[in-house]
Formats: structure tokens, C-alpha cells, sequence
């Protein structure tokens, strides 16, 4: 393989990296809540019943919002049933996955765990089968003062203080004949423009994301954003966005080419919100939110069968798949300019980076990039230019062989790169303008012979980074060898 040149220019600055967009996404479906961060009988659960091994594991991702409590599950879900005291709360038939709710786990057990873990709290409201008028009185439980109805309630429940919800999702993938509620694009902008104009008469600090379609490959998309940023105006601060990927094919070099079809999805909905911005002649424009994304396509049971914490989604990660994690992180980073806020889904058991079994714990392949992204994300991200091989994928044309990201922080320079090819290496030149490459501070590698390779219980250490530090720095360059199928973040000093 010919050598890849990274070019890279601190004039070529997209932006600050939100720290937002290394968000995550906790549903109540399958065992993501129940047996998953809560779960009062485990052996490893704190005093208010959260799972204290979870916890430690996940704060290794440094995660910021987690989206709550939905998903399919937020359009059908009263938040009144999920308050007050547990011996009071009613046990409900859950119609998105068919399962048994007993709302143990709510609004104030969820901001608790927000605040144990530092997360900011995303919430989202019912407009599939409720009603803006709810959504308002949410807002009210959440930020108002006491004095008021709700806001009493929530004191009464123990939180005098407000919990200061800033971020707020206006329904859930209400474009998808399978939601609840679901209903066409101009019906739901009606309802959405409703409660929006209450729930910021309540609160106006708050932020809101409006549902954008679903899904690149369904007949709405493009058209039902057009149609809901041309409704809420400037009350849409940012749009959704989702996305999930795999490998059904078993076609590894096709997979990897996914992140320019993310690409391709974060520029169509930026230049959706800079027509309707330009149609409405508006000062403001909705910024993007990626607030579902993952790989996803092995397990598809998600029919609970009337049981409580039923076994769904619960999808086994290979190494092939943590290259594909990745490549949205790439992407990410390339529009940092325009994405301000993504959520991995989801966090625990249910299509998650972490799994559970009894009071066992296992950290999933798709773990390692996601830490290894998060914990270089403070800085600046830079537009890389990538000279160098290319292939051809069927779904998106030619890809580079390198995939790659940067930020620029003070005096330090973090570097991500991916290489797609199977089974050749790639020499990867770096070159930062007007700054010296110095000293590699820190590096690591993920790699494995085998694009299949899983952790299990058993083997929980098949696929995790390995110490990287191969890097020739020459004349302020750096210059290092990217083994087939691997993924290097390395965070180089500068002079």
C-alpha cells in the first residue's frame, strides 16, 4: 500500500468539540434499567439500588448526557406512573416492547444516577399517545421552583430543589409506522410546536430537539424534516438524527465504509436546516443531534412477552464492530461544526458496550473506542485532508483505506486513525502546519488477526487496546505503521 499523508492545519478549525456528543442513551427496554444500572438484589447495588460495577465501568467512557427514558418506550410512557412512593406506583403492560413496566425506577431515580455520574440529563417527553399538556407538566416537576402543583409534587417526593433539565426530545421517531402515536409529518409538527410553546412558557432556559426521520432509507426522510423545521421555527434547537449499522453480508471492507454514509446523512440534514434557515430568513438555525447510533443488526428480539426485564437486543460485539464505532466517531469529529450532541445507544445489556450476567460483568469490544475517543475529545477539532489508497465500496463509492479524525489541544495534538484494509498496513505520515510533533505522550492500538473476535465471559480480554508508542517523529512530523484492520489514537506534544 502506498503511504497515507494526514494533513493537518490549526487555520482548518471546525470548531470546539462539544463534549456532548459522547453521550448515551438509557431505555426502559429489556435490561438496560432493570438488571442493568438498577438493580436493588444485586450483590454489587449501592443503597439506592445501583449497580456500583456498572457505574465504575461506565465512568471510564466519560459519558456527558444520557437520554432518558425513551426511545420506543417514551410513547408510551405517563411519567406520573413513575413517581412518588414504589409501594404506590402502578405495574403497566409496556406496548413498545411488550413487556412489564413496575415504574420502580423513574424520573427522580434517574436524575439521582445523573447526578451520581455527572451525566447531564436528556429527557423525552411522550407525543406519540400523549399529550403536549403532560409534556408541560414534566417540565414543571423538573425545573420550577416549589409553589406549583408539580413542582410541590416533586417536593414532596424528596427533591425541593429544581433538577434543572435543560435538554428535552420532543417525542420519538414519530416519522416510523411502528411508533406509537404515529402520526404524518404535519400532524406531528402541530403537536410538537404545542408543547413546545408551553413547556419553554414553563422553563425557558430549556433547549428542545425536535424528531427529524428516522431513518435514512425511509420514504419521509428529508421531506419530514423539511416539513417540521418549516412548523417549530426557531423553537427547534437542535433536530435528531439515527443510525444504526452491520454486517448481515459478512462483507468487512463494505462495513468499514460506513462512516462516509455517515458523513453523507450529518451534511443532508445540515444543508435541511440551512434551507429551511435561509426559507424562513432566520438568525437561527437548529443545530444536529445524533441521539441514537450504534451497530445493530444480530439480535432482533424485541417482543418481552408480557415479562419484566425480558432478555432483548442484547447484541454479542465483535472486533469488526468496534472498527465501525469508530468510524462514527470519525465522522463526528469532522462536524464538529455542525453536531453538537450524540448518543451512543445504548449503555447497558441492550445493544450496549457493557453487559451483565447475575452479578458478572463484561466490558463488549465497542467499549475501547468509544474510551479511547472520549478521553482525547477537549480541544479543537481540526479538518483533516487524507492523501492516499482508496477502494471501492458498493454503497458509498471510494473510501479512503485511512480513516481519520484530530483535535487540537493546548500544546498537544490527539490523532485518531483506522485502518480498513484486511490485510495490508498502511505507513501513515502526519503533518501539522505551523506546530512541531515532539513527543508521543500517549498512544494505544486496537487490534486483532480476526474481524470476529469477541469478548465473552469467558474471554473477556479477546479484543482491548494494547500500549502504542511506534511512532518516528522526523523534522516535526510523525510518522508510524497502522497494522490491517486496526484503530490507533495517539496524543502527540507539540513544540
Amino acid at each position: 500500500m502506498k503511504p497515507t499523508q494526514i494533513r493537518l492545519h490549526p487555520a482548518f478549525a471546525l470548531g470546539k468539540v462539544d463534549p456532548r456528543i459522547f453521550g448515551g442513551f438509557l431505555e426502559h427496554l429489556g435490561r438496560a434499567v432493570y438488571q442493568g444500572v438498577y438493580d436493588p438484589d444485586s450483590r454489587h447495588a449501592d443503597e439506592q439500588g445501583f449497580r456500583t460495577d456498572v457505574l465504575e465501568v461506565l465512568r471510564e467512557l466519560r459519558m456527558t448526557t444520557m437520554r432518558y427514558p425513551g426511545g420506543n418506550f417514551a410513547s408510551g410512557y405517563h411519567w406520573l406512573d413513575g413517581v412518588g412512593p414504589k409501594d404506590q406506583r402502578p405495574t403497566v403492560l409496556e406496548l413498545a416492547w411488550q413487556s412489564i413496566e413496575p415504574n420502580t425506577f423513574g424520573t427522580d431515580e434517574y436524575i439521582t444516577l445523573c447526578r451520581k455520574m455527572n451525566w447531564d440529563p436528556m429527557i423525552t417527553v411522550n407525543l406519540g399517545v400523549g399529550t403536549p399538556e403532560e409534556a408541560r407538566n414534566w417540565v414543571e416537576y423538573c425545573n420550577r421552583p416549589p409553589g406549583t402543583h408539580y413542582a410541590d409534587r416533586r417536593a414532596a417526593n424528596g427533591h425541593s430543589e429544581p433538577f434543572h433539565v435543560r435538554l428535552w426530545c420532543l417525542g420519538n421517531e414519530m416519522d416510523g409506522q411502528w411508533q406509537l402515536g404515529h402520526v404524518p409529518a404535519e400532524e406531528y409538527a402541530l403537536r410538537a410546536w404545542q408543547a413546545a410553546q408551553m413547556m419553554k412558557a414553563v422553563s425557558p432556559e430549556i433547549e428542545l430537539v425536535v424528531c427529524g426521520s428516522c431513518g435514512t432509507s425511509l420514504p419521509t426522510y428529508m421531506e419530514w424534516d423539511r416539513i417540521v423545521l418549516e412548523s417549530l421555527g426557531d423553537l427547534a434547537d437542535y433536530i435528531s438524527l439515527h443510525r444504526y449499522v452491520g454486517n448481515p453480508g459478512t462483507d468487512t471492507a463494505e462495513y468499514l465504509a460506513v462512516g462516509a454514509s455517515v458523513d453523507r446523512q450529518i451534511e443532508e440534514m445540515d444543508a435541511a436546516c440551512r434551507f429551511v434557515q435561509a426559507l424562513r430568513r432566520s438568525r437561527k438555525r437548529p443545530w444536529l443531534c445524533f441521539d441514537e447510533w450504534n451497530v445493530w443488526y444480530k439480535n432482533h428480539e424485541s417482543n418481552g412477552h408480557g415479562e419484566a426485564a425480558p432478555h432483548l437486543l442484547e447484541e454479542v460485539y465483535n472486533f469488526e464492530d468496534a472498527l465501525a464505532v469508530a468510524g462514527f466517531l470519525h465522522s463526528f469529529l469532522r462536524h464538529a461544526d455542525v453536531l453538537r450532541i450524540a448518543n451512543l445507544a445504548q449503555v447497558v445489556n441492550v445493544i450496549a458496550p457493557v453487559l451483565t450476567r447475575g452479578d458478572d460483568l463484561l466490558v463488549q469490544s465497542i467499549f475501547h473506542p468509544f474510551k479511547m475517543f472520549a478521553t482525547r475529545r477537549d480541544g479543537v477539532a481540526l479538518k483533516p485532508v487524507v492523501e492516499g489508497p482508496q477502494y471501492e465500496s458498493r454503497s458509498s463509492g471510494p473510501v479512503a483505506c485511512v480513516d481519520a479524525s484530530a483535535v487540537l489541544a493546548p500544546e498537544r495534538l490527539h490523532l485518531f486513525a483506522t485502518n480498513r484494509s484486511l490485510d495490508t498496513a498502511a505507513e501513515i505520515a502526519v503533518d501539522l502546519a505551523d506546530a512541531e510533533i515532539a513527543a508521543v505522550e500517549r498512544g494505544e492500538l486496537l487490534v486483532h488477526a480476526d474481524p470476529k473476535a469477541a469478548n465473552t465471559f469467558d474471554t473477556p480480554n479477546e479484543v482491548k487496546p494494547v500500549d502504542f508508542r511506534e511512532v518516528r517523529l522526523i523534522n516535526g512530523h510523525a510518522q508510524f505503521e497502522l497494522p490491517p484492520l486496526s484503530l490507533a489514537a495517539l496524543t502527540l506534544g507539540l513544540k
